[in-house]
């Protein structure tokens, strides 16, 4: 049960959700300025409580800024597959679940309780105390207000008051401890002997004669799916934006009017030195500090690019040091006054001066400005492509209208509003309905194509909207039925699949035999090697393997058992011998305490949110993830 908890706690999928879910408010990066097209967009809905757009990315941006910030390596893959997606939107569902099992449950936080947590957050503290200026710059610079702020932590907190009650639940008697760690470090001594499928494939011959019978019996195995030929035309804002003019008055007009908006949006990405001396050190111990500084900025002067290995070497700012100096994201008012001021100061890839704060002396490598923030000059070409967009997202919306009715009323053909809006008219080749992925991936589109008046008529179909600003209208030219796939086209594949069939019963029959007269030394097995496993480290052996040989007897050693593993063969494995190094270790059975109790927690945590989902009225719009997957 314990590995089953374990392996829920590593997916990346959990991770995503217990971070949603029960981590406490985190201040870096929320509620960041979002585009405000698609606010309306609904990506799920909790009992009639609608996750829009909006919140689902700023919960993305929000593991992105969390990642970043625990000096986790951030691949941009992974924010782009389906897993993380799901990952995401599962964990916003199950804290709107939550959220709603709090009201009915009149989970409180006082006031008090509110007041002394944010007093208490190290981002506010200048000196070792709350600093009120400090506080409203930096929500300021996140766009958020006081009352919106207070009410994020007082629902995390409340959040925070489930997990904990979970948690207590998680008491481990120390008789089951004591059993559980012994079972759960046990080491056993694992030799296999292998009888692969693939090795095996190579020996097998197959007839003509046993091809085509198997062909003949199995016609509805060997189907081409009904294909189609189409043309099709696409109206997209990208496609009208060249066309839009903004002037300059209507840019100093905008700036005007929107000024607020694009105050304090800038941030710096930074790395820093720090040689620390508390700020009523005596002045020789300030001197010595600040010497040493120096001579390491001396060495940074001659040879910029070893910023970072002085970093790592001196650095007596435990966390950045680690990587290399790096402080990641962050914006004004978020650093003691200092360094905030010498930062906001510096140009990309300059490295300051000796830089005194109450911490110590800092050395300050300037490596990246996020955002506008230098007055008008600056934000021109960012306010011009605003304006071009809105322009032409209106434009849009006058025009679709006239496309969708364009296609329709002169439906057979698209030439008409090829001309009109001056699209080219693209054709495909020859695609099925499984072939959505290759066109558009839009499931509306594809039983557009393959309606009976479609195929018949050769008809336009109606304007589709297959992602936010992209119409397209399509229309059959040519047709194929269903059809048996001749012998020939599938020949190959049926001699693999019969040459895979025979091994397999081959490796079936060999290690069966193997295994029977296990004890008959005439019988000769080809073992590898024996290796020292425990649940944790297989050694290269499979996870198969390793779950086959912790069921195995060890009564009587050596141990000896046999299965079939998958596709990839027949193994046998032989158990030698069985150890418990860790089982008396006091630090381990502390740690391993730590570990169970946590991995209960997530189990507990897991049923909890089943029973609320169970009970719960809960939809996701798989069209949006469809739409937006890439290749």
């Amino acid at each position: 049960m314990l590995e089953k908890f374990r392996s829920y706690a590593q997916t990346k999928a959990a991770q995503v959700i217990l971070a949603l879910i029960l981590i406490p408010f985190a201040l870096f990066g929320i509620d960041s300025y979002l585009n405000q097209a698609g606010n309306n967009l609904s990506i799920a809905k909790v009992n009639g409580y609608k996750i829009a757009l909006p919140e689902y990315n700023r919960a993305i941006e929000n593991v992105r800024n969390r990642m970043m910030s625990e000096g986790k390596k951030v691949d941009p893959t992974m924010f782009d597959s389906f897993e993380f997606k799901e990952s995401v939107v599962d964990g916003l569902i199950s804290k709107q679940l939550v959220n709603d099992d709090i009201k009915k449950t009149k989970f409180k936080i006082t006031d008090q309780q509110l007041s002394q947590y944010i007093i208490g957050m190290p981002e506010f503290q200048k000196e070792g105390k709350f600093s009120q200026e400090i506080y409203d710059k930096v929500l300021q610079n996140n766009q958020l207000t006081p009352k919106k702020f207070e009410e994020s932590v007082r629902n995390d907190l409340l959040i925070q008051q489930v997990r904990d009650g979970l948690q207590k639940l998680t008491f481990i008697p120390p008789n089951n401890l004591t059993e559980t760690l012994k079972a759960t470090s046990q080491q056993r001594e694992v030799s296999v002997a292998e009888y692969r499928i693939k090795e095996y494939m190579t020996k097998a011959n197959i007839a003509e004669k046993d091809m085509q019978a198997f062909y003949d019996q199995n016609k509805s195995k060997f189907l081409a799916p009904e294909q189609v030929k189409a043309e099709f035309v696409v109206f997209s804002l990208a496609s009208i934006l060249p066309t839009i003019n903004v002037t300059d008055d209507e840019i100093k007009a905008f700036y005007k009017t929107n000024s607020d908006k694009y105050q304090n949006q800038q941030q710096r990405e930074a790395s820093h030195i720090l040689i620390a001396v508390s700020k009523n050190a005596a002045p020789a111990e300030k001197a010595k500090a600040k010497a040493k500084a120096e001579d390491i900025l001396s060495q940074i002067r001659k040879n910029p690019k070893q910023f970072e290995e002085l970093a790592t070497k001196y650095s007596q700012d435990p966390e950045s040091a680690k990587k290399g100096g790096e402080l990641g994201v962050f914006g004004r008012g978020m650093m003691v006054k200092p360094f905030d001021d010498a930062v906001f100061s510096m140009k990309v890839n300059e490295i300051s001066n000796i830089v005194e704060s109450d911490f110590g002396y800092h050395i300050i490598k300037l490596t990246k400005i996020i955002g506008e923030g230098g007055g008008f000059d600056a934000l021109k070409p960012q306010i011009k492509a605003e304006l071009i967009y809105q322009k032409g997202q209106e434009k849009f919306a006058a025009l679709a209208e006239e496309f969708s009715n364009k296609v329709y009323e002169q439906s057979s053909s698209l030439d008409a509003v090829s001309k009109k809006f001056n699209l080219p008219i693209q054709k495909t080749d020859w695609i099925s309905r499984n072939d959505s992925d290759k066109f558009f991936k839009n499931e509306t589109l594809m039983n557009a194509l393959y309606a009976k008046e479609s195929i018949k008529d050769h008809r336009n179909t109606e304007a589709i909207e297959v992602t936010p600003n992209n119409l397209i209208s399509a229309r059959v030219v040519d047709y194929k039925a269903q059809s048996t796939k001749p012998f020939a086209e599938v020949k190959k594949n049926i001699e693999d699949y019969l040459k895979f069939e025979a091994a397999k019963k081959a490796v079936a029959s060999e290690g069966e035999a193997a295994l029977k007269n296990i004890s008959d030394t005439s019988h000769k097995i080809d073992w590898q090697p024996a290796v020292l496993v425990d649940r944790k480290n297989s050694k290269g052996l499979s996870e198969a393997v390793i779950n086959h040989a912790y069921k195995m007897p060890t009564d009587k050693l050596p141990s000896y058992s046999g299965f079939f593993d998958g596709n990839n063969g027949y193994v046998i494995v032989k158990v030698n011998k069985v150890a418990f190094p860790n089982d008396n270790n006091e630090e381990n059975k502390k740690a391993f305490a730590s570990d169970y109790s946590e991995a209960l927690t997530a189990e507990y945590l897991s049923a909890y949110l089943k029973g609320l989902k169970a009970k719960a009225s809960v939809s996701v719009n798989q069209k949006f993830f469809e739409t937006t997957q890439k290749n």
